[in-house]
Parts: C-alpha cells; sequence; structure tokens
C-alpha cells in the first residue's frame, strides 16, 4: 500500500462552499467535541487498471477494496497527533471498514481484510474478519483467534451489545449450513435469492469469539446492525424474493427473536427526483431518530445525504400510501441541498455520518466537496451555483475528509482535508454513551415452553386470515357460526407454509440453469406441510424453526386464493409470534410491527365460560381466544401435515349435520409421490414436499386410464397422452388435441425441458398440419394500428420480391399458456370440474399436486442437488 499520511489543514474556500465553515471562517477547535478520541478510516480512491472509479455497491458486503488504513487522533482536532493501528497487523494493500465503539468509548470494533494473496484462488483468499482494539491496553486482537473458525465466512459490520457480546453481519450461515446435513446435502453458504453471491444474516458471538450462532435467516442480506437504545437490533434487510426488490429497515431481539419491519418498505424512492435511495448505515441519534445515508444502492459518489427518519412515530416517508402527501417520516439535515443520485450535488456528499453524545446537533462526517473539472484547462474548481442547460459539467474525483458538522448551526469544522486519490471514508468518536436496555436471552422451560425449544420449532398464532390491515374483509362472526356458513361456503381453508432452497454456488454443484423453470426468480421451493384454517379464519401451528418460510392461504382444492407472500418470516425455537391477520403486497400499513399494529378485526370469544356460537358445547372458550387458540389449550398444540385433512370439530351436531371430511393425500397417487414414504405417516419438523416436474408431474399425463369392459376390451383410452401427443396410436402425425403437446420430448423452447413444460407454461406456437409435416402457423405482422406490415431496407423503402410485389414480414402465431402464475387463476383445472370437458379424468390428489406445485412458482426442479449439471 502506498504510504498513507496526515494532510496539513488547508481549509480551501471551495471547501467552505455551499454551507462554510464556522462563522467567520476561523478554524477554531471544537469546545466539546476535542476531548475524545476519534478512529477513522483512511483508504486511495477506488479505481481501476485505467484510473477510472470503481462503483461500490450496499449490495455487495464481501467487496475487498485495499488501500486502507485505520487511524486514531487522541482528540477531534486538526491537530492532533495519528496513530495507524493497523499498520503492524499486515504488510501490503488491505481493506478496513465498518467502525463501532463500545458504550464505555474505551473499545473499537470493526472489520478488516488481509492482502490478496498472490496465485491463490478465490477460495483460498483471506475473508473479512472482526477486529477489536483497546483504547486503554492499546491491543488490538482478531476476535475469533482460530484461523479455522475466522475463515468460515466473511464477517463485517460488528457492533457491541449491551451484555458485552458481539453482534455482525456474516456470510458463514452457521445454523443454516448445519441444517442442511439434515436434508443429507453438504454443508454450505446459500446465494441471496439473485444466485448472485452467498447471503449475509445476523450472527452473535461471545467478545472472544466462542459461540457463534447466526440470528437471522434471510435469503437474501441482513446488513449493519446496530443496537438501539431499547436493546433490539435493527438493520438493513434486502427483500429479494420472487422478483422483490428492497433494502429497508428491520429490528429483531438479540437471540433472533420478533423479527419485525420497521421503516421504508415502501419509500424506495426518496431520492432525488424520486429515485431509488438507500437506508445506508443506519444509528440511533441521541434524541431517538435514526441517522442514516440516503444514497444510491450503487454509484461511483461513494455517499448521499444525511438523513434522519423518525422511525419511533413513522414506518413510512409519506404521509399518504403511494409516495403521495407530505413527507414526514424522514427529513434531510444537511443544510444545504445534497442529491442522492451522483448528479452534481452543490453542498457536496457524505460518505458517513457518527453522531455526538454531548447534547449538541454536531456529527462526525465523511464529506466530499463538490468539484468540477474545467473543460479548457482541465483545473479543478468548485461546483458553480448554477449549471447552464446546455452545459455538461465533469465531476471531479470525490475528495472525502473528515468534519465536524452541526446541522443546526449550519457549520462545519474541518478535521482532516484528504488528499488528490484518498478519501476519508468513515470515521468515529470514542465517546461513553449511554449502554442500551440489556434483554436476556429467553431461558426454556421458563421464559419459553421448553418442549418446543426441544423440539425445535416455535408457534405461528394467526387471529384470523379474513382481517386485512384491521378490516374485515369477509365476516368473521358470520364464518364463525356453523349455523350459518357451512365449511364449504369458507373461502380458507388451510394455511400451507413453505421453505425456501438453499442455493449454492458454482464451486459446490454447478447444475444447468433451467432447473429454476419459467421463473428464475421464484428459486426453488419445498412444502413444510399444511394446517387448517379454522372457521373463524385462524391458524395455530407448530412451525419449524431457524428457516426461511413463507405462507400461503389455500382453499379446499389446495389452490392459493391470496396473493404470494414475498417476504421471508423464521421462529427461534419456542417463539410464539403472533399476528392479526393478512395484508396485501401494497399496503403501507407497518405489519408486523406491534408497536403500530391496527387493532383485530377479530374480537375473539365474547365471553368465557362458553362455547363459540353453536359449537360443540365442549369446547368451552375463553374471552378474547380464537377458534384455533382455544383447540391448542384443550388439545395442544398442533404441528403441520403433509397432508390436506379437514374433519369438523366444531359444528354442534345438536344444530346441523357435521361438515364432509376432506382427505387430499399423496397415498391417494398413483405415480411418485413428493415426500419420504416414512413421512406419509409421521409428518415431522424434517419432512417436506419436494416437488419436481420430470418425476412427479410429468408421470400423471403418462399414467395409463384406459376404461374397459367387462371382457377387458379397452372401450376408451383417456391417458392424457393418447391424445395431447403428436403422434396416434398408429404412428401417424398429427396436432395435439387443443394445440397441447403432453409428451416427454425435447422441447423446442428449451431442450433442458420436456415438451408438456413448455406448452403449460409458455406460449406456444399453433400448429398446423401442412404436407404431413407439423408446421407453426404463420400470419403477416401488423403495426400499432392494424396495418400489414412489409420489409424495409435501411432506407424505409419497400423491398419487392422478383413479381414486384411487397414482401410481408410474417410472425408466427401462438396460444396462451393453459397454466397461469398461480393455480387458482389456470384454465387448466376448471377443464377436469364438474362439468368441464375432463370432469373426473384427473383424481383430486392429482390436481392438489399439480396446483400445489404451480402456487410454489412451477420449478422444474426444487432441489440443484437433482438436476442436471452444466
Amino acid at each position: 500500500m502506498k504510504s498513507l499520511r496526515a494532510v496539513p489543514l488547508l481549509l480551501l474556500v471551495a471547501a467552505c462552499s455551499g454551507g462554510g465553515s464556522s462563522s467567520g471562517g476561523e478554524q477554531a477547535e471544537d469546545p466539546v467535541a476535542v476531548d475524545y478520541p476519534i478512529a477513522f478510516v483512511r483508504r486511495q480512491l477506488i479505481k481501476d487498471d485505467e484510473g477510472t472509479l470503481e462503483p461500490d455497491s450496499v449490495y455487495q458486503p464481501q467487496d475487498f477494496f485495499p488501500g486502507a488504513e485505520l487511524v486514531l487522533k487522541d482528540r477531534a482536532t486538526a491537530s492532533a497527533a495519528e496513530t495507524v493501528i493497523t499498520a503492524e497487523v499486515f504488510t501490503g494493500d488491505y481493506d478496513v471498514k465498518d467502525l463501532n465503539t463500545s458504550a464505555d468509548g474505551q473499545r473499537l470494533i470493526f472489520a478488516m481484510r488481509a492482502p490478496e494473496l498472490e496465485d491463490a484462488d478465490d477460495d483460498e483468499q483471506p475473508t473479512w474478519n472482526i477486529w477489536l482494539y483497546d483504547l486503554e491496553t492499546k491491543e488490538l486482537k482478531r476476535v475469533i483467534q482460530s484461523d479455522l473458525v475466522a475463515e468460515e465466512g466473511q464477517d463485517v459490520a460488528p457492533a457491541f451489545l449491551p451484555d458485552g457480546r458481539i453482534v455482525f453481519s456474516s456470510s458463514r450461515q452457521r445454523r443454516a449450513r448445519a441444517l442442511l446435513l439434515d436434508d443429507n446435502k453438504p454443508q454450505f453458504s446459500a446465494l441471496t435469492d439473485d444466485q448472485d453471491a452467498p447471503a449475509f444474516v445476523l450472527h452473535v458471538m461471545e467478545a472472544d469469539g466462542s459461540d457463534i450462532r447466526q440470528i437471522s435467516f434471510n435469503q437474501s442480506h441482513d446488513l449493519n446492525p446496530t443496537v438501539l437504545n431499547n436493546g433490539r437490533i435493527l438493520f438493513n434487510r434486502w427483500d429479494n424474493a420472487a422478483g422483490v426488490d428492497r433494502l429497508s429497515l428491520y429490528t429483531i431481539k438479540p437471540d433472533g427473536s420478533d423479527l419485525s419491519f420497521h421503516y421504508g418498505y415502501h419509500s424506495q424512492e426518496t431520492g432525488t427526483e424520486n429515485s431509488i435511495a438507500t437506508f445506508s448505515k443506519p444509528r440511533e441519534m441521541p434524541d431517538g431518530r435514526l441517522l442514516v445515508n440516503l444514497r444510491s444502492p450503487a454509484g461511483v459518489s461513494y455517499g448521499g445525504d444525511l438523513v434522519a427518519i423518525d422511525g419511533i412515530n413513522y414506518s413510512e416517508a409519506y404521509s399518504e400510501a403511494g409516495g403521495e402527501g407530505d413527507l414526514v417520516g424522514q427529513h434531510s439535515i444537511s443544510f444545504a441541498e445534497v442529491t442522492t443520485d451522483g448528479t452534481l450535488s452543490y453542498h457536496g456528499t457524505f460518505s458517513a455520518a457518527w453522531p455526538f453524545y454531548d447534547g449538541t446537533s454536531r456529527l462526525l462526517v465523511s464529506w466530499s466537496e463538490c468539484r468540477i473539472v474545467e473543460e479548457e484547462t482541465e483545473l479543478l474548481r468548485p461546483c458553480p451555483e448554477t449549471i447552464g442547460e446546455e452545459e455538461e459539467p465533469v465531476l471531479a474525483d470525490p475528495l472525502f475528509g473528515l468534519w465536524i458538522y452541526d446541522y443546526e448551526a449550519g457549520t462545519q469544522l474541518p478535521i482532516i482535508v484528504a488528499e488528490e486519490g484518498e478519501m476519508i471514508s468513515e470515521g468515529v468518536a470514542l465517546e461513553p454513551h449511554t449502554e442500551p436496555t440489556y434483554i436476556p436471552d429467553p431461558i426454556p422451560g421458563i421464559d419459553v415452553d421448553g418442549d418446543l425449544v426441544q423440539e425445535s420449532v416455535g408457534i405461528l398464532d394467526v387471529r384470523s386470515v379474513y382481517d386485512f390491515d384491521g378490516e374485515d374483509i369477509a365476516g368473521i362472526e358470520t364464518l364463525a357460526d356453523p349455523a350459518i356458513t357451512t365449511a364449504d361456503e369458507r373461502p380458507a381453508r388451510f394455511l400451507r407454509i413453505v421453505k425456501a432452497v438453499a442455493i449454492p454456488d458454482d464451486d459446490i454443484l454447478d447444475f444447468d440453469g433451467s432447473a429454476f423453470g419459467r421463473n428464475r426468480r421464484q428459486g426453488m421451493r419445498e412444502i413444510l406441510g399444511y394446517t387448517p384454517i379454522q372457521p373463524d379464519g385462524s391458524v395455530r401451528v407448530k412451525v419449524p424453526a431457524d428457516i426461511p418460510f413463507a405462507i400461503s392461504v389455500v382453499d379446499a382444492e389446495g389452490k392459493r386464493i391470496f396473493e404470494q407472500h414475498n417476504n421471508w418470516l423464521q421462529l427461534r425455537p419456542g417463539e410464539v409470534r403472533s399476528c392479526n391477520g393478512c395484508h396485501t403486497s401494497e399496503s403501507e400499513v407497518a405489519h408486523g410491527r406491534a408497536d403500530m399494529q391496527l387493532e383485530s378485526a377479530w374480537k375473539g370469544a365474547p365471553t368465557s365460560a362458553a362455547p363459540f356460537a353453536n359449537t360443540e358445547p365442549a369446547l368451552q372458550a375463553e374471552m378474547g381466544e380464537t377458534m384455533a387458540q382455544l383447540l391448542a389449550r384443550i388439545v395442544g398444540e398442533v404441528g403441520l401435515k403433509g397432508d390436506i385433512h379437514f374433519s369438523d370439530v366444531w359444528t354442534d351436531p345438536a344444530v346441523r349435520a357435521k361438515d364432509t371430511d376432506i382427505s387430499l393425500t399423496y397415498a391417494d397417487l398413483l405415480t411418485e409421490i413428493p415426500a419420504p414414504l416414512v413421512c406419509l405417516d409421521n409428518w415431522n419438523s424434517n419432512c417436506r414436499s419436494v416437488i419436481h416436474y420430470e418425476q412427479h408431474i410429468q408421470p400423471i399425463w403418462e399414467l395409463p386410464r384406459q376404461v374397459v369392459d367387462n371382457t377387458g376390451t379397452v372401450i376408451s383410452d383417456n391417458t392424457c397422452i393418447a391424445c395431447h401427443s403428436p403422434v396416434d396410436a398408429a404412428g401417424a402425425t398429427r396436432v395435439p388435441a387443443a394445440q397441447l403437446d403432453l409428451t416427454a420430448s425435447a422441447s423446442s423452447a428449451n431442450d433442458a425441458w420436456f415438451t408438456s413444460y413448455a406448452e403449460l407454461l409458455v406460449d406456444s406456437p399453433i400448429l398446423d398440419l401442412v404436407g404431413g409435416i407439423l408446421t407453426p402457423r404463420m400470419r403477416q405482422e401488423t403495426d400499432n394500428q392494424g396495418n400489414p406490415v412489409f420489409e424495409t431496407d435501411e432506407d424505409g423503402n419497400l423491398i419487392l420480391d422478383a413479381n414486384g410485389n411487397p414482401i410481408p414480414v410474417m410472425v408466427v402465431v401462438t396460444s396462451s399458456s393453459v397454466l397461469a402464475e398461480n393455480a387458482a387463476e389456470s384454465t387448466f383445472f376448471p377443464v377436469f370440474s364438474p362439468g368441464g370437458a375432463h370432469a373426473g379424468l384427473l383424481q383430486p390428489a392429482e390436481l392438489r399436486l399439480i396446483a400445489e406445485w404451480l402456487d410454489i412458482g412451477a420449478q422444474y426442479y426444487n432441489d440443484p442437488f437433482a438436476a442436471p449439471a452444466d
């Protein structure tokens, strides 16, 4: 690494423009903050071999930018001496980031990565590790002493918990890796939902690096943890399942329970000109607001604006949904306008900020003035206050220095002015502040149910799936009364729990990407099981702990009736997680945040020591209980089942006859079932349904369904491929019935798929039999006005054929796919319903299997280790 040195304090006019220094321009020492040491990271600007700035990205926490050092000043003044505390640890270019301090101001914790090893493969390179510096003893050490354990993953963004433990973000995924062994898979760190890089999730360890525990189980990143005054951990969560792409603020307890949304899920476009901006590097301010660096997710500006979020009173930025109304949840605290989209920002740009805890409105900030390069002279000068419409200024490289910034007084004082080619990327003050509240881990048998902990499950408790953001959408009291509503009249019958499947990187398993099927964004999914939804819409069920799961509300046939749930939930062992009901993806109600949760639309039992209206007299409720809570109290907590079963336990037979049972079982399938045989009679937390198209769906189309008379003569052949194939029984070519080919031949759309898969899920050519050959039907293309389109040359002139006639542009005529995004909206299933053309030709268990496979994403494979190699 080149020598990095302190820069003489030269406060240029350009550095003070657009906000200025202290009033009068004098560089007086700060009268309060000078008594505490500060630490900061000085680094070379991130450039490629050609000298072009490399973009940084909040979605790439593993990125390594060599050329940094950690510097300590004993006072927050320009004249204070500097000590490079990382100088003796490594030789060469290393990297440092994510500074944090203990509440007593005596310890500094951070992430550091050793220099790259020459001629070593990527998996042999050093990893990011957590390091600790003690101000009193001047000891610098890696927290995890064992090289083997330290290199298990990339560890970044550490923060101290009140009891001395450390929370950090890591790709080691310790608990998730261990659980892979239960699935007979090798241990590996799973990729993010977009399959780009290993997911970083939250872990906690002792101060000596022992007892590392994973506490969050997202399928994408959980980043930048910081401990709030109330003891909860605030962090950035990247929700990225099924095409969702939101980086917002969540909170969680130190043991990993009570994961809750906190702020900004629907406030992603609060940057300059409504551009996408992230709430980066959150930290609680002394007044309870959250200080964030509002910046573009990626770019070469390396920063953004200083924004304070009122997360106590608001969960979104605007007073009205959809980004309408007043900006109430967050406000810029910069004393002049700062842009966040990489465009010219007259007041400069902030890379990081740290609050002082001295009762003032001052911050320690990494700030770069706005500079442009003069076109004629190539000299650097401050950005002008106005830019002409015809001007396209060239932005100079950023020049981040370290400043004391008073956002209320409108002043800033320089501590370090960076040299060209360098930047101060972040800084902290080792100043004592109030220790956050200590939240102890729950004790099994005292704070949480010991049996649930032993079983490694939690409890999901939903008051009513008919409660949408506090509104009763279906008439819960009426649905709950068997005298008024039968089971067949209730739309929501079962809750399906779906688990994300961990996807390895290519070094672990290089499989063909076609295994994901038509939509890679859906990833791969396993079904953990089903549980009945009670008449009032309530659910209470045991769910395996320490896994990412999502829920679906399904009807009596196993078809999802509400939109897909695209946020990963989690339960810790013994945790009981309660929620009032459901919400739509566009709802901006703070769903799951206890302090902002709307009052439940369902009050539950109106009184104690009495049954619900017209239900079994023996089922005596307690006031406020839901039906599911009542059953759990009387018969015990229930677990998930692999099959869809319903038996009427509610209807009082003195009022009317009980409702008919429902049984949609895998055992009724005549083809291979998607679950282990041992699980059919004893479904437990290690059981799940794993559906592969070739193995479980295609055999349905090929299963013989011949109807014979008493003599064994075939009267009719209802085998699917008997009609839905391009060749008849005599071997003659034909157009498949309904233009639907359900055979297992290689698809022309993707030769890794069966033709049937593509025909069901992708728009396919309509075929005609021409001269004994199946030929795609063609038609002439038309423009937006319906006029026929002809071939033209590059000048737009018609191209004529040999007879002098214009040549029409022909396109293939296609038919729409049979299966939609979910079973309920597909045209496939009504064909097999009573009155449909194929009524009764597929069995209920088969239709259930097809429906659940479609609802979870219609993947070609749902286990990467079952997929073909690439």
